[in-house]
């Protein structure tokens, strides 16, 4: 789209007259492209988290669901892929984390507050904790909670969701 615009340029002739000048100059206007729901097509996506540490596995997985690996990225609509994230039983705390990081809840009744070590809860729940650090990791709204729906976590190294045709990953998780 063009758009043309005036600017009057006052000077001063070698007379001492004024003398008023119009350029005309023209501009492009770029508008910045917005995805819309129906226009998004998503893929299935394997992330390996074999010996890999959690919060680097979550960080990629955060931003394929979220789409901002796309150049269709829009923040207020869901753009993003499904991720399937495969050997979470196999994910490394790194540091004192493993004895140090408690998972808190409340039960909701008096004295109901729960505190469970990290190294329990990998040893019980690993897909648990890999989906709580995902979660953490994305908008804390509807959209959001949309986002987390796409996430699928696994203990070991098979998944029910072959005939999605998922692809691996093809960029690194350090």
């Amino acid at each position: 789209m063009l758009k043309f615009r005036c600017e009057s340029l006052t000077a001063k002739s070698p007379g001492g007259r004024s003398l008023s000048v119009f350029l005309q100059r023209e501009e492009r206007i770029v508008k910045s492209y917005q995805a819309k729901p129906a226009e998004v097509e998503r893929k299935w996506y394997i992330l390996d988290a074999a010996d890999k540490s959690l919060g680097r596995v979550a960080v990629v997985a955060a931003q394929i669901l979220r789409g901002k690996h796309k150049p269709t990225y829009t923040p207020h609509v869901d753009t993003g892929d499904h991720v399937i994230i495969i050997n979470a039983d196999h994910v490394v705390l790194t540091g004192k984390k493993p004895v140090q990081k408690e998972w808190i809840r409340y039960t909701g009744y008096p004295g109901g507050l729960r505190r469970t070590k990290y190294a329990d809860l990998m040893a019980t729940r690993p897909e648990l904790a890999v989906e709580m650090a995902v979660k953490g990791m994305l908008p804390r709204n509807r959209l959001g909670r949309a986002m987390f729906k796409k996430l699928k976590v696994y203990r070991g190294a098979n998944h029910p969701h072959q005939a999605q045709k998922p692809e691996v990953w093809p960029g690194e998780i350090k």
